[in-house]
């Protein structure tokens, strides 16, 4: 057990960032190498730096009309804007007249930069390492001969998905916008509902090898700076070689690694990212994903839906309900059916009793393990569901069901009540608004079958004992997880089970948003008479 233990904690153990390898030191130290002053050795290096990549543009062109100086322009095929690139630089630097200029001031990079480039996002870069940032991001650079500088213009443009209704998150009334893989589309999404100069946005590349942009969305005046401090230290704190999705800045900055409960919500929709703004929560955008993370994430989050905000306040609070119920279901329905079989057969109607005893005469497992191939079963037909083309997956997962299920009972190797409940609990599973939050509760939901096999109705109070006591520990960014049930707040219930009408949501969550509590200024419009 000594040596088991000993792995598991070398397995969790962070490297130091102080052992890197020899050979990334070396190369983080050459790529910030200053730029040199002949434009042919910086090209040159440039050229071999990218290992002569097809994609990578390296043309070297006169500046002025008389041709005595001249220039480098570098730009990633697919990624900048080539007809931009063309009219915009090329044709103005060849036809701009700077020989009478540069007699009078001998620094040609800044005339380009102040009157000959026609480009809104224009910025100086002096080493090998901002310049090859810029170059793989879609800018332009522009190097002059006899200078150690550049310049770079922002003409990106590369082909996106567009903005389409989202997939995992859908709504019967409200916006079909969804985020897409564009950071700059997303935050323009989000910018388009929050018309407000005090919506801030601080973007860092992340990623030694990957340079992956993230973006930190906030509303300065309502978000909790606390909050915000410890968002920048972790993101500063991450030292990996590559970020692909959000997922791994999840993994990387959440409070608790081995907790079956996410801490990070993690949204496509640009309503929901901006509602969460105004509640003085964060938005962390990545590059590459449709994918946003709201910190910080409570318990009572995962059961909210954009659609709760747009329709009637009764039935919202009528779906919050059945959100709340359905989670007690796909969390105890299988391992109460087990308890109850197996030991308090006394708790039944005597004509309950006397079914469930008639369908499981002839079946050879026990009630355990009975659930547990259903659950199995339906668990790989679900899996299968996901990863076959779209066009059959459903069909083949549905009919999957139906087929097996119907076959298990008529062989005899499962009840038809074993049925009904796993399906009830997978139907109870799918209600949740947030997809990672039926995750854990399908992982959960096995350990308390185990319990509930050994122990019965004994083993499932400790469980959900066990349950309550784990969410009562953990944190979310400092903001603790079942907040505002425990801590109990009382002016924070009115948008947790229930939804009350908009005039009555008129503060913010206490424990996220620390200044600008109040939403509404005015009284609420009286009653027309």
């Amino acid at each position: 057990m000594g040596s088991f233990a000993k792995t598991i904690k070398q397995i969790f153990k962070r490297t130091p960032a102080k052992k890197r390898n020899f050979q990334q030191d070396q190369a983080a130290a050459v790529r910030k190498e200053p730029l040199k002053i002949s434009l042919q050795d910086n090209l040159q290096k440039i050229s071999e730096a990218f290992g002569g990549s097809d994609d990578i543009v390296i043309k070297s062109i006169p500046v002025g009309r008389s041709g005595d100086i001249r220039a480098g322009v570098i730009y990633t095929d697919g990624l900048a804007d080539t007809q931009d690139i063309f009219e915009a630089l090329m044709l103005k630097v060849r036809e701009a007249d700077l020989d009478q200029e540069v007699a009078s001031r001998d620094h040609p990079l800044r005339l380009l930069k102040d009157f000959v480039l026609a480009v809104g996002d224009v910025s100086e870069v002096s080493d090998f390492d901002a310049l090859y940032t810029a170059v793989l991001s879609g800018d332009t650079v522009i190097l002059l001969d006899g200078y150690a500088q550049g310049i770079i213009a922002s003409l990106r443009k590369w082909r996106d998905r567009g903005v389409t209704e989202p997939s995992a998150q859908t709504v019967v009334r409200g916006p079909r916008e969804g985020f897409s893989e564009s950071l700059r589309t997303n935050t323009a999404l989000i910018r388009r509902r929050i018309k407000d100069p005090n919506l801030w946005l601080e973007t860092k590349p992340i990623g030694r090898v990957t340079r992956t942009d993230v973006s930190v969305m906030y509303i300065k005046g309502i978000v909790n700076e606390a909050v915000l401090q410890e968002v920048r230290r972790r993101l500063s704190r991450i030292d990996i070689d590559g970020i692909l999705e959000s997922g791994y800045i999840e993994e990387l900055i959440q409070d608790e690694t081995l907790s079956p409960f996410p801490t990070i919500f993690n949204t496509e929709r640009p309503d929901a990212v901006a509602a969460a703004l105004l509640e003085g929560r964060i938005a962390i955008l990545v590059d590459g994903t449709p994918f946003v993370l709201l910190v910080p994430a409570l318990f009572a989050q995962f059961f909210q839906a954009s659609e709760d905000y747009y329709q009637r306040w009764d039935f919202a609070t009528l779906l919050r309900i059945l959100r709340y119920i359905s989670f007690f279901i796909a969390l105890l329905a299988p391992s109460l059916y087990i308890a109850i079989t197996t030991f308090h057969q006394e708790l039944l109607p005597p004509p309950l009793l006397i079914g469930l005893a008639a369908q499981r005469e002839g079946i050879p497992f026990p009630a355990f393990i009975e659930a547990l191939l259903m659950e199995l079963t339906f668990e790989i037909l679900r899996e299968a569901g996901v990863r076959m083309p779209r066009a059959i997956g459903q069909s083949v997962s549905i009919v999957g069901t139906l087929v097996i299920g119907q076959a298990a009972v008529e062989a005899g190797l499962v009840s038809a009540a074993m049925v009904i409940v796993v399906a009830i609990t997978a139907i109870s599973n799918f209600v949740f608004p947030a997809f990672n939050m039926g995750i854990s509760i399908r992982i959960i939901r096995f350990g308390l079958m185990g319990l509930a096999a050994s122990f019965g109705l004994f083993g499932i109070t400790i469980g959900l004992v066990a349950i309550v006591l784990h969410l009562c520990s953990l944190r979310s960014f400092g903001i603790p997880y079942l907040a505002p049930f425990a801590p109990l707040i009382p002016d924070d219930q009115k948008d947790t089970i229930f939804r009350l009408p908009q005039w009555a949501l008129f503060s913010r969550p206490r424990l996220i948003s620390q200044q600008n509590i109040i939403r509404e200024q005015n009284e609420p419009t009286p009653k027309p008479k």
